[in-house]
Parts: structure tokens; sequence; C-alpha cells
């Protein structure tokens, strides 16, 4: 059976990295404050997996993007998914070079389906991960693009065989309605997504402790539960939460988070 997998999201937006509250940011420092109180090198044993987003509102500076993304992920040895503004094989070239293990689309998923199969054609359908943020509004669930500000106006099933057809590797569920809040995850779309999409599903969107960590990671259609949340788990907060799944019987990749050694 896979591991489950705990990941860290981190929100990039013009320089500074953001906390975000139903897809509207608020900012909380730039790089020099991150190194500072969040060492990915020495927290990585705490975390499976990195995501960093382009979140910018404006023009995205992808080179500047690239240039965080290579001095943040430095000496750290977790995997790493990059996304946000990617328009262009060479913007997915870019980031693979600046330290990104795995791409995260989510506009050209509907505005450029023939550059997402460029790059599943070059770097495999494992290096592409499908970003989904969405709303419910009753019955039905709608799919936002440019940073949560477009409805795409298509049904979710329908999009979600879209996604199927550009052999995506991976899908990253998150809630709008959620997201920032710290109420728990929204578990609705899981098993949709699933029976149509057989990759590996993270959801995102609402964690605010690690009994909402725990919650996501029962369930047999999730892969990884993320937290974007820069305040949810400040000091020690990464390690209990990591043993405390651990010892909930949670199937995590078990080491000393803080020698690093494997168990």
């Amino acid at each position: 059976m896979l591991r489950k997998r705990v990941i860290f999201t981190l929100l990039y937006c013009d320089g500074f990295f953001m906390q975000s509250r139903n897809f509207r940011l608020q900012k909380v420092g730039d790089i020099n404050w991150l190194e500072k109180f969040y060492k990915f090198n020495k927290i990585a044993f705490s975390l499976d997996e990195l995501v960093i987003l382009n979140v910018s509102r404006k023009s995205k500076n992808q080179e500047e993007f690239g240039r965080t993304v290579s001095r943040l992920v430095e000496g750290t040895y977790m995997p790493v998914a990059v996304g946000g503004g990617i328009r262009s094989l060479e913007d997915a070239e870019m980031l693979f070079k600046s330290g990104a293990d795995k791409i995260v689309l989510n506009t050209s998923l509907s505005s450029d389906p023939d550059l997402v199969k460029l790059i599943v054609q070059k770097y495999g359908s494992q290096s592409v991960v499908a970003s989904i943020d969405y709303l419910k509004k009753g019955e039905s669930s709608e799919i936002f693009i440019e940073n949560g500000s477009l409805n795409i106006n298509e049904g979710f099933e329908n999009y979600l065989s879209h996604l199927k057809d550009l052999n995506v590797g991976e899908v990253y569920l998150n809630s709008m309605e959620r997201d920032g809040t710290g109420f728990g995850y929204d578990f609705s779309l899981v098993k949709l997504v699933k029976s149509i999409l057989n990759v590996p599903l993270i959801i995102a969107g609402g964690a605010g402790n690690e009994g909402h960590l725990k919650e996501a990671l029962l369930h047999s259609e999730i892969s990884a539960a993320a937290t974007a949340n820069l305040f949810n788990f400040i000091g020690d907060g990464l390690p209990k939460a990591r043993f405390f799944l651990i010892n909930s019987g949670e199937n995590l990749a078990n080491w000393d988070v803080i020698k690093g050694n494997n168990k």
C-alpha cells in the first residue's frame, strides 16, 4: 500500500508569501522572513512534500519566482511541486530547472490543453498535477481558474473527463469555500473525482488542526492532505502533527523528525 502524505503549500504573490481565506490574500512576509522562521531543509522531516504556488494577481514574473523557488528548496530533499502562471513549455522548463519535481497546472488545463499535453509528453504524467479550484453551489460544483476569478462554466464530471484525456498524473482538489477557514476539508467530491480519475488525489482547503489531517487521510480515496495556512504549524506544530498521525496508525513514512533518521 502506498504511503499517505502530508503536504505544506506556500502561496507566493509579487515577492511576498501570503495567507489566504476564500482566496482573499493577506501578506505575511518575504523570502527573508520565510527563511528565518521556516528552514525547509530542517522541517522537511515533518513533511512529505512541498507545494509552491505563484498566485500573483497581476503579471507573474516567472524568472523572479523561479529564483525564489531555487532559494527555498536549496538543501531540501523532499519532493517539490510548483505552479502558477505557466503559459508555455519554457515556463515549465524554467521551474523544473529551479528545483521543481512536479508542475501544478490550473488555468492552462482549460485555456490551453495542448500545452498540458506537451508538458506531459516531455516530462511524463507523474510530473503534472491538475489543480481544481471549486465552489459548491447547491447540488452542483463550479470550477474556477485565473486565481479563482473566472468560472469556466463547465460541468464538474465533464471537466474530470477532460482531465483524464489530458493524462494528468495527480489532482489537487481545493475548496474555495473552505480555503483558509480552518473548519475542515470538504469531502463531497472525493469519490466522484476518484471514480473518473484513477490518480493520486490531494485534498486542500480548510485544514485547521491535526485532526483535520487525520480525517482526510482516513479516506481511502485520498493520497495526501495539504494545508496552506502558514500559521497552522508554528514552532513544533509540524513534528507534533506528524507524531500524532503516526501514533494514530496513519500510513505515513515514519522517521525521526528531529534527527531525520529513518525508523
